[in-house]
């Protein structure tokens, strides 16, 4: 039986490792932050704690049988985080980051403190600067919207459907409408970076003005 001052200590340190990764995900502004990671971190902590301190109550050999329920639950709170959205899945890496942070909380829970820290500071690695090794690289597809402004807007818009539908794109929010006397013609679409490069190279041109802009909210 573990005593009410190491299950504090437990509690707090889940809590505390919860909190850590959710700073991250705060400074990101994705949905999953300091409050949600915490709570994630201590709840499976105190599940597995439970796990086995009622089952040593009640005389059950089984001291498993709560936490073993965890993965189960957790799934469908990661699930929620997942949103389906025209051009794809976005959420994939705040359910996966829930989904780990329940494996720490479970680790301190029983009391693998050195283990929970270990996959902590692994999983901050993993967010922060290989994140930022995404973004540097460009590794990753982003939602952009891109608009040409023309006076020929029939032939860039013909144009465009004919690339994008050779590239395998699937278009957004495809429109052409009038400025004064230019037309504009704009669409969105989930776009890597070398295929963002191939597109503005292929449309641009004189006479042709060229926007490329991130579409805010589109969040991994």
């Amino acid at each position: 039986m573990l005593s009410f001052q190491q299950m504090f200590v437990r509690l707090i340190f889940s809590a505390g490792l919860g909190a850590t990764i959710g700073v991250e995900r705060e400074i990101r502004r994705r949905p999953a932050g300091i409050r949600t990671s915490m709570f994630v971190c201590m709840a499976t902590a105190l599940f597995t704690m439970l796990s086995g301190q009622i089952a040593h109550l009640w005389g059950d050999s089984s001291t498993t049988r709560i936490a073993s329920n965890i993965v189960q639950g957790i799934g469908f709170l990661g699930a929620g985080a997942i949103i389906k959205e025209s051009g794809g899945l976005v959420g994939m890496t705040t359910a996966a980051t829930i989904f780990v942070e329940a494996a720490i909380g479970m680790a301190v829970g029983g009391g693998l403190y050195s283990l929970a820290g270990s996959a902590t500071v692994i999983v901050l690695f993993g967010l922060v600067v290989l994140g930022w090794c995404s973004e540097r690289l460009n590794l990753k597809a982003r939602l952009l919207l891109f608009r040409f402004t023309t006076s020929h807007a029939e032939n860039v818009a013909g144009e465009v459907q004919r690339l994008l539908s050779g590239m395998k794109i699937l278009v957004q929010q495809f429109r052409v409408s009038m400025a004064g006397t230019s037309s504009i013609v704009e669409f969105e679409a989930v776009v890597s970076h070398k295929q963002q490069v191939e597109i503005v190279t292929q449309l641009s041109r004189q006479g042709v003005i060229t926007e490329v802009i991130p579409v805010e909210g589109h969040h991994g």
